[in-house]
């Protein structure tokens, strides 16, 4: 049996006034996983998201949120989702417990069932110790975590998340990273808009890279880093006269001899193999072997950005 996608959506567009902001997107996320959109500012993900979650329609497209019309059942798709945007929800003047309990009495449900989810999230969120505080004192990584925890009173099964863990310190990032992984084990589904590479490579099943309005590339992490050249080798060594020999059994490498290294453009073990044994073949030997691979930094900068953009088969 097929599974319906969370989010399915054909040919949106959307402009403000004679500024076209999203030409043609179309989207397939399956349930229960993370979908990343990458892209620089300006390229279109915010606006996205505020389509995808009833807040504004689009010029054109077909849109489907859990099976719903946004055009014409919003109700039902605004039940299906929750929202936590690039700023913050909280109000600073009530307490974490009053935050929580103010968004369960919003989504209408019952008293006691309310202060059950509030008591629940600000467990779960380590948020116990100060749920009588007010918000305007909790740190920035405490008031996203409320920000999360006010988004899931709920219970949503599809949750856009954009640009959720800014300005977060390493530490409150990847305690966010964890809640998000606990979500989705759970069988959320979850659209994230990011511009940590990082966080997109550790969170995301697919990611699709957004610029200038238009999808430029879309698949899963290592699908996207197979596309885009720069994986190589290096090699290091104490002696030029080993440099030297080594750029003789190695004539396709790029030799420093400021860094006594040798570089070779390849990719993979046995890339690596083949380099190793051409010089243990003329007597050198290596005192640091290192591999780089491209990374989702690398696609991102060959993407997006300018007229070097390049569309790129998808997944």
């Amino acid at each position: 049996m097929t599974t319906a996608p969370a989010v399915h959506a054909t040919g949106v567009y959307k402009s403000y006034g004679s500024h076209p902001v999203l030409h043609g997107i179309d989207l397939d996320i399956r349930p229960g996983t993370v979908f990343a959109l990458l892209g620089p500012n300006g390229a279109g993900k915010t606006t996205l998201v505020r389509i995808l979650s009833t807040l504004v329609p689009p010029d054109a497209g077909r849109i489907r949120i859990a099976g719903h019309d946004p055009a014409t059942e919003p109700d039902a798709v605004r039940a299906a989702i929750g929202v936590t945007g690039q700023f913050s929800a909280v109000d600073g003047l009530l307490t974490g417990t009053e935050n929580l309990r103010l968004m369960a009495d919003l989504h209408h449900l019952p008293h006691d069932l309310g202060r059950l989810r509030a008591r629940e999230l600000l467990d779960r969120f380590d948020l116990s110790d100060a749920a009588d505080r007010r918000a305007a004192t909790y740190s920035g990584g405490m008031r996203r975590r409320l920000d999360l925890a006010m988004t899931l009173i709920g219970s949503p099964r599809l949750l856009f998340l954009d640009e959720p863990t800014t300005g977060l310190d390493p530490r409150s990032r990847r305690h966010l990273w964890n809640e998000v992984r606990e979500l989705v084990a759970h069988g959320v589904t979850v659209l994230l808009t990011t511009q940590y590479l990082e966080e997109a490579d550790q969170l995301a099943e697919t990611v699709a890279v957004l610029d200038g309005g238009r999808i430029v590339a879309q698949g899963s992490p290592a699908h996207l880093k197979s596309l885009v050249p720069g994986g190589h080798i290096e090699a290091r060594f104490t002696d030029p006269g080993d440099l030297d020999a080594a750029s003789t059994a190695l004539p396709d490498a790029l030799p420093d001899p400021d860094s006594l290294t040798l570089q070779l453009s390849a990719d993979g073990v046995p890339a690596l193999r083949r380099m190793l044994s051409r010089l243990d073949e003329a007597g050198v030997a290596p005192v640091d072997v290192s591999t780089r691979r491209p990374d989702l930094d690398d696609v991102f900068l060959a993407l997006t950005g300018g007229p070097h953009t390049r569309k790129v088969p998808q997944s």
